[in-house]
């Protein structure tokens, strides 16, 4: 049975006129937007107890502190805010009037696109709030970008965002698959991108952040989710941001942990061949969900989202940053990656993929040049190289690497190209024991 969706103005009103509701606004670079949904749609005296905005720098600071590296549209900056909203809430308002209250602090730090279309909408969106009168606070912000070209309807997504996550934290938090797929009612596709959410608090007992950042992928929220050595959830320029990087593609449904020995080898020879700086080497390692997508990237019923987790933890285990992505091409990875704005990317793949990409026979349609063409495009044009591991043929008990790989005849001349001028390379030193099975 499918759930009733409430518009945005009938959950801001179930808001206002629930007697427990009772909270702080504070929004900060889009104007006044959320708070704007609760006062049009009536009662908002019963929800409302403070809404403000502090736009200068100075006045920011002043109230949640400085931003040591200067910048305020940060999770750290959307983390002052609810703590400081919230203390002051719990401060202020007390007596009887208070105890059947349960208390929330709703915050965001946004930029939406500026005058000379040269930025990037995004921001950080937040709740801090009681799931019971005088109980522990709870937590929940997630990181959005915003996809419409007109400041106006991004300033409109911010609102209908923020009403469905105060909506959501109140009456969904019992069921943290709806909670997070709620946060898009009424929003249309492609409007924007949720590509991190975490949650913490009394009410989030046992909830694994993995576990719904997860989800969201298969939701279609985001593309991909990233996740620190601390399984932490991260926004991808957080960490990636000028970062020289090198990333291991592995699938969800490998029985065996990756290829470690040669991937070593392969992170040597990028920190040689791109002159990497001491500190500047970011390692990923992928979680590629390619084994439970279907094809047209839909998802099945029976997806076992909790051994992805798994999954992703183990990896996470061995001291790196890892990615979970539906990236079936490398290309998508890299123009993920593109969008962070890397010094470099070296890529680590069995070459058993390229082997894949360059034979026409594994691509539909009748242009396969173009095709070929535009993955390279994607690919190669950010300082991306591929190192590629050989890998052994059982049939002819032969190592395969690029200098024997089949190649079509109509790649033949790109391929070359790509080995002549470094963009593709064999990983080099290998032992004869490292060479593994496809």
């Amino acid at each position: 049975m499918e759930r009733e969706i409430l518009d945005t103005k009938r959950k801001a009103l179930k808001i206002n006129l629930d007697p427990r509701i009772y909270g702080t606004f504070a929004e900060i670079g889009a104007g006044q937007e959320v708070s704007r949904n609760f006062f049009n749609a009536g009662a908002a005296s019963g929800t409302v107890a403070k809404t403000m905005s502090a736009y200068d720098m100075t006045f920011s600071d002043a109230i949640y502190g400085a931003e040591a590296n200067g910048r305020y549209v940060s999770q750290n900056r959307l983390l002052q805010m609810l703590d400081h909203e919230f203390g002051l809430l719990n401060e202020r308002l007390s007596g009887e009037k208070y105890e059947s209250r349960t208390f929330f602090a709703f915050a965001d730090t946004v930029t939406t696109l500026n005058y000379k279309r040269t930025n990037e909408p995004h921001g950080w969106v937040g709740i801090c709030f009681q799931s019971e009168p005088g109980g522990l606070p709870n937590e929940i912000f997630f990181h959005v970008r915003l996809l419409d070209t007109d400041v106006n309807m991004q300033q409109r997504v911010l609102g209908i965002i923020g009403v469905n996550l105060v909506y959501a934290a109140f009456y969904h938090y019992q069921d943290p698959k709806l909670m997070v797929e709620s946060l898009a009612d009424n929003l249309t596709i492609d409007s924007v991108e949720i590509d991190l959410i975490s949650v913490k608090g009394p009410a989030f007992e046992g909830v694994d952040n993995i576990l719904l950042n997860l989800y969201m992928i298969m939701k279609d929220f985001s593309a991909a989710a990233i996740f620190d050595a601390d399984a932490h959830p991260r926004q991808a320029k957080d960490l990636l941001y000028k970062k020289d990087i090198m990333i291991l593609r592995t699938k969800y449904g490998q029985k065996s942990l990756p290829n470690f020995s040669l991937f070593n080898k392969a992170t040597d020879q990028f920190k040689r061949t791109n002159k990497v700086e001491e500190g500047n080497l970011a390692v990923m390692i992928e979680v590629l969900l390619t084994n439970v997508l279907t094809e047209a990237h839909e998802t099945p019923d029976d997806i076992d989202l909790a051994a992805v987790a798994k999954r992703t933890q183990e990896m996470c285990d061995t001291g790196n940053i890892v990615i979970v992505s539906n990236f079936t091409r490398h290309n998508r990875l890299a123009k993920y990656l593109a969008r962070c704005k890397p010094k470099s990317v070296g890529l680590a793949t069995n070459i058993n993929n390229l082997k894949f990409v360059f034979n026409s026979s594994n691509f539909k349609g009748d242009n396969y040049s173009g095709q070929l063409l535009s993955y390279v495009n994607d690919m190669f044009n950010t300082n991306v190289r591929l190192f590629a591991y050989p890998f052994l043929d059982k049939k002819t008990n032969q190592v395969i690497n690029t200098t024997n790989m089949p190649v079509t005849p109509e790649a033949k001349p790109l391929f070359d190209f790509l080995l002549i001028n470094g963009y593709i390379t064999d990983i080099e030193d290998y032992a004869e024991n490292e060479v593994k099975t496809v």
